[in-house]
């Protein structure tokens, strides 16, 4: 089976790697791809979508895989699916669980799914009286696509207000930002559940916890996700059936009832309060970096999952998860998240302990190439260093003992991955 990624991050990559190791894919290409992609098959510098799927035809490629949401909101499954191209991923319509906070605000409702009280508005006059009845702190949403980067939790009225203000007069995140999800603040602990859908059916990946501040114990800005682990012992098998029974079936259910079927992966930003799985956001695409600790996760062939979901047969799919535990820690540039960085040579050590090389990996993401095939930090989150273990405790430490053999001008990671449940894990 040959397959194309669309996409450049680490997400991307590690779902290359887990491709690689299955004995039924055969040629792989990533469009476009990062400088270390080409090493696990070809790069493809094409981001036309109909000329992408002109070169899908010509290849004989059997499956697409879209990893970007940006790509899913803009239609590319549509586009592919009208030619008759096998493509893993929801339809632009199903994408809006996404691409509008209010859509998926509002689904939530419609279908009774659990999830924080909340008002949409694009008028000022209505969000100022909206904020006045919540308590502090207080989430104010961009309602497009704003990178991972729309949404503010405000510690006053007088913030929140500033927010709204800002987002309507599209100041701060342009278009995406005049139309408004204000809802009050949960006060719990977060997780991320992914549910791989073939727009009926359904598999449920191991829960992951990701890193969003920059620094350690949890500061500084938010940025993309600064390192993650699965699976949490946060999560326990009543929560994963009240995750099922009322959140993914009910998803599953109204979007079919509503006419776009969901296929593709449903990522469930989940709050634990007091026991009760309440919903803060869906996406629908793998989370990055949670990607990169889900994919080595993967004892059947990742093939069978992305085809058999693509194409309506998860049924018959035969899905195990080896059990391990892996933590993956993000290396970023010096200016990240502030401003671009000057690209910087990446030296890795020769690895010499026999299990760092057998149970850790590095998933690439902002790098490039330079003279003569060296390999560049372009910025960015870089790369992700990932450790597979018995226990957390075991992949944290191989993890950053991966890290000590990676080096670039300005490099930049957290030192505690993981530490919620390490200090949990007995």
């Amino acid at each position: 089976m040959d397959i194309l990624i669309v996409g450049s991050g680490g997400r991307e990559y590690s779902i290359g790697l887990a491709l690689k190791r299955d004995e039924k894919v055969g040629r792989l290409y990533f469009a476009p791809g990062n400088g270390a992609s080409d090493k696990l098959g070809e790069n493809v510098a094409i981001d036309d979508f109909s000329k992408l799927a002109d070169f899908v035809e010509a290849k004989g490629i059997d499956l697409t895989i879209v990893g970007p949401e940006a790509p899913l909101v803009e239609g590319i499954v549509d586009l592919f699916q009208e030619r008759g191209l096998t493509i893993f991923g929801p339809t632009a319509q199903a994408a809006q669980l996404e691409g509008s906070k209010i859509f998926m605000k509002n689904f939530l409702a419609r279908h009774s799914v659990p999830t924080a009280r909340y008002v949409e508005t694009d008028s000022l006059e209505d969000a100022y009286g909206f904020i006045n009845s919540l308590e502090i702190p207080i989430v104010v949403k961009a309602d497009g696509l704003c990178g991972g980067k729309g949404v503010i939790i405000a510690q006053s009225h007088d913030e929140a207000k500033r927010a709204a203000g800002e987002m309507l007069s599209g100041n701060s995140f342009g278009d995406a930002g005049t139309k408004i999800v204000i809802e009050e603040f949960l006060d719990g602990y977060e997780l991320s559940v992914f549910a791989v859908c073939d727009g009926h059916d359904y598999v449920v990946l191991p829960a992951a916890q990701d890193h969003k501040r920059l620094l350690d114990n949890d500061e500084g800005p938010n940025t993309g996700g600064m390192g993650a682990y699965a699976p949490t012992p946060l999560v326990n098998d009543t929560i994963y059936r009240k995750l099922e029974e009322r959140v993914i079936e009910p998803t599953l259910k109204g979007m079919k009832e509503e006419g776009m079927p969901f296929t593709g992966v449903l990522f469930i930003g989940v709050m634990v309060v007091g026991g009760e799985p309440i919903i803060l956001e869906y996406n629908v695409r793998f989370g990055d970096p949670e990607c990169e600790v889900l994919m080595p996760l993967l004892k059947s062939p990742a093939s069978e999952l992305f085809y058999k979901a693509a194409t309506g047969d998860l049924s018959s799919a035969q899905i195990a998860f080896y059990d391990k535990h892996a933590v993956g820690v993000v290396m970023a540039s010096k200016e990240y998240p502030y401003k671009s960085s000057e690209p910087a040579e990446i030296i890795i050590d020769d690895i010499v302990h026999n299990d760092i090389a057998s149970n850790a990996h590095i998933s690439f993401a902002g790098v490039g190439r330079g003279e003569e095939d060296k390999l560049f930090a372009t910025g960015g989150r870089v790369l992700v260093c990932v450790g597979i273990g018995d226990t957390i405790k075991e992949a944290h430490d191989k993890a950053y003992m991966l890290c000590g053999q990676v080096h670039f001008i300005g490099k930049q990671c957290r030192t505690d991955i993981a530490y919620q449940a390490l200090g949990l894990e007995t």
